[in-house]
């Protein structure tokens, strides 16, 4: 049997034995990633083909663009967008519920069509800063390495809930999904802050699956099931793939969306900053929600209301302050 390692608490899973072609390790595999979607929401993967100079150059890249005056950024915010293109500038989105901005901002990138494939998937063209023009090279090859490395994920999840991977081809390919580069700008005066402004307030992610590179500095923290909070400190070559609230809705709670935040450094470390780069994964707005038949019976009847992705997605950036 295949033994789960774990880096401080996260379980990190072999992503060859599943791309392998082994029957027998990707069977272990499977097994292992949904026991721990079940029981954490998390996992770490290894050996998952996204190259460090893939990720090292949008890094440089967006260190380059959060430096660049406000002004100079906020040419990149459309705000008709709603937050899914450009720049959303600092204290914009909010958690559920929260009563106060997040104090990060960030720029989103989507899928770099042709303006006539856009047109029918009904996406808006990425936004572009002409003053960090790598950052244009270096963001839509990370968007496609992440892409396809989700592509594997959502395969090995279909085929342990035993289902089809191409039953969800045509709702998965070419999704609605975002790759954010968040700033989490330095805090030069933590007194002043209200008590609960923190980098990220306790949120679940909106869409399928999240699948996280290493930021540049800790912070990120997942609830357990008990309630404790746990640090998400992994080694610098695991991607982090979390399960979010479409993936717990379509399994009826099977798999579970981990809510999880970005705390305050200590405050001798708040005027240091800290990136990240998360990639949503989305599928298009057309896809039904609806709990699998798999995943529901008499212990587990069906706790969510049937909604498309699209009119969920809505419906989420209305309750986040972004629309």
């Amino acid at each position: 049997m295949m033994n789960t390692t774990y880096q401080q608490g996260v379980p990190v899973l072999d992503y060859g034995d599943f791309a392998g072609g082994d029957s027998s390790r990707q069977n272990q595999f499977v097994a292992a990633l949904l026991d721990a979607y079940h029981e954490i929401g998390f996992v770490g993967v290894q050996n998952h083909g996204v190259a460090a100079e893939t990720i090292d150059s949008l890094y440089s890249a967006a260190w380059d663009f959060s430096a660049l005056p406000d002004a100079t950024k906020g040419a990149y915010h459309r705000p008709d967008l709603f937050g899914q293109r450009g720049y959303t500038p600092k204290g914009k989105e909010h958690a559920k519920g929260a009563k106060v901005g997040d104090l990060k901002e960030f720029f989103h990138v989507g899928q770099e069509l042709d303006e006539a494939r856009l047109g029918e998937l009904g996406y808006p063209a990425n936004v572009w800063p002409s003053e960090v023009p790598q950052l244009q090279t270096s963001a839509v090859n990370l968007f496609r390495a992440l892409e396809d490395l989700g592509h594997g994920m959502l395969d090995a999840i279909f085929v342990g809930l035993g289902i089809d991977p191409g039953h969800f081809s045509s709702d998965v390919r070419e999704g609605n999904s975002i790759l954010r580069i968040a700033h989490y700008f330095p805090i030069e005066d933590p007194s002043a802050l209200p008590s609960e402004a923190v980098r990220a307030a306790a949120h679940g992610d909106i869409n399928l699956i999240t699948l996280l590179v290493g930021a540049s500095a800790d912070g990120l923290e997942l609830q357990r099931r008990d309630g404790a909070w746990m640090p998400v400190n992994v080694e610098s070559d695991t991607i982090v793939v979390n399960v979010g609230d479409m993936l717990e809705r379509l399994t009826n709670g099977r798999l579970r969306s981990t809510i999880h935040r970005v705390v305050n450094p200590p405050p001798e470390r708040c005027h240091e900053a800290r990136l990240s780069m998360p990639f949503f994964m989305h599928p298009k707005a057309s896809m039904d929600l609806s709990a699998l038949e798999c995943c529901m019976d008499e212990e587990h009847p069906k706790q969510f209301e049937d909604i498309t992705a699209g009119a969920f997605l809505q419906e989420r950036l209305r309750e986040i302050g972004l629309k």
